[in-house]
C-alpha cells in the first residue's frame, strides 16, 4: 500500500475567525457517512487564511504554484472507524489565487475551490495576518492581530477543537464521500481580535452568510510543515451532484 503524501507543503500565519452557526444550516453540506462535530454542544464554521508555501505535488514542486495565499470557509464532522474517532473538516468554499490550483483540487477531490486575485499582509508588533480576494470590482478582507503570546491551546479549549481535526471529508459528484489524512503537529495559537471587511454572502449565501457577523472566537495559529494524503472513498452514493 502506498503510504507516500499527494501533496506536502507548509500552513503558515493562519487567521481564523470562528463563529457558531446553527446545525440546521449546516446539515445540507455534511458528507454521507460523517456526522456533524460540536463543542459543548455547538456548532462553528471558521473562516481561515493562512499562507500555503513550499508546496510539491507527488514530491515535485510546480513552478509559479509553490507559495500563494488561500482563504475558506469550513466546519466540522466526525466518523467512527472501528471505534477510532476521526474528526475532520468539511469545505463551503476554497480561494485561491492560481486557476491551475483550483483545477487540480476541483479534479483530484472534487473540493469547492475558487480562483480569484489575492494578497496578503503579516505584520509582527503587534502579530497581524491580514487576507485578501478580489470579487465582483472590489477587495474583500479579513485580518486577525494577536493580543497575546501563542501557546498551545489548552485542553477541552475551543482552540483546541478548531485545530484538532486532521481529517477532510468532500461530497463527491455522485454523492459519495471521500476521505484524506492531514498530518502536521500541534500548533501554537495567538488570542486576538477580528477585523472583517467582506460581502461574505457573495461567496457563501446569505443564509451562511447571516451567521458570520459576531465571532465566537479568533485567533492566529503558527503552522508548520503538513502532508495531505491521497483519498479514499469511505462511503458510496448515487447521483447527488457537486459541492455547493
Amino acid at each position: 500500500m502506498d503510504t507516500a503524501p499527494f501533496l506536502t507543503a507548509a500552513w503558515h500565519n493562519l487567521a481564523m475567525i470562528n463563529y457558531e452557526v446553527d446545525a440546521s444550516v449546516l446539515q445540507a453540506y455534511v458528507p454521507a457517512g460523517t456526522t456533524l462535530d460540536s463543542w459543548q454542544g455547538r456548532y462553528f464554521a471558521s473562516l481561515v487564511g493562512f499562507q500555503f508555501l513550499h508546496t510539491k505535488v507527488l514530491g515535485i514542486p510546480i513552478p509559479f504554484h509553490r507559495n500563494f495565499e488561500e482563504v475558506n470557509l469550513r466546519f466540522y464532522v466526525r466518523r467512527e472507524v472501528g471505534g477510532e474517532l476521526r474528526r475532520g473538516v468539511v469545505f463551503i468554499r476554497e480561494l485561491v489565487p492560481r486557476q491551475a490550483i483550483a483545477l487540480v483540487a476541483r479534479a483530484m477531490y472534487n473540493e469547492p475551490y475558487l480562483a480569484l486575485p489575492m494578497r496578503h499582509t503579516v505584520a509582527l508588533e503587534p502579530l497581524t495576518a491580514s487576507y485578501s480576494w478580489r470579487l465582483r470590482g472590489r477587495w474583500h478582507s479579513f485580518a486577525v492581530a494577536a493580543d497575546r503570546p501563542a501557546a498551545l491551546p489548552d485542553a477541552g479549549s475551543l482552540e483546541e477543537f478548531i485545530t484538532e481535526h486532521y481529517w477532510g471529508y468532500t461530497r463527491q459528484r455522485d454523492g459519495s464521500t471521500i476521505e484524506y489524512q492531514v498530518t502536521h503537529p500541534q500548533w501554537p495559537v495567538s488570542g486576538g481580535v477580528a477585523d472583517v471587511d467582506a460581502d461574505l454572502a457573495a461567496l457563501y449565501g446569505p443564509e451562511i452568510a447571516g451567521h458570520l457577523h459576531t465571532p465566537a472566537s479568533c485567533f492566529i495559529a503558527q503552522g508548520s510543515e503538513i502532508s495531505v494524503m491521497r483519498p479514499g472513498v469511505v462511503c458510496r452514493g448515487s447521483g447527488v451532484g457537486e459541492n455547493q
